[in-house]
């Protein structure tokens, strides 16, 4: 069974696209999509990418080398574009060590003991806020 060409194909209706139409998006021959679904030809690099850009999909799922059909890189994206302030706290975190460390160290923990965490943290805040007179 060859995934790509399922895929492809699969992907290709899914948009409403003809063979033709497909075609048109990439401006490429026809005859290349028509030989990307019989499985006789494989796409070049570029074209590989603007399938995967056009069909919302990433290029190991295209390929079959994974079921999934966004890397987890665009699930975060298309999460965080959703949620302003999400996506403020995730560009902070991108940015600091301090938190990335944080998050490394909580990941793992209960339910219980994170809630214990953000307590002690917001006994620190009352802290500093009462120091500086915040």
């Amino acid at each position: 069974m060859n995934t790509f060409r399922n895929r492809l194909e699969e992907e290709r209706k899914k948009k409403g696209l003809t063979q033709r139409g497909l075609a048109v998006e990439l401006n490429i021959p026809v005859s290349e999509i028509a030989f990307y679904e019989l499985g006789d030809k494989k796409p070049n690099l570029d074209t590989l990418n603007k399938l995967a850009d056009l069909f919302g999909v990433s290029t190991d799922y295209l390929l079959g080398r994974s079921d999934q059909r966004q890397n987890i890189n665009q699930q975060i994206k298309d999460v965080l574009s959703k949620d302003p302030v999400l996506h403020e706290f995730w560009e902070e975190i991108s940015r600091r060590e301090d938190l990335q460390l944080l998050f490394k160290q909580t990941r793992d923990l209960e339910p219980d003991s994170i809630y214990r965490v953000i307590e002690i943290i917001k006994t620190i805040e009352d802290e500093e806020r009462m120091k500086y007179g915040g």
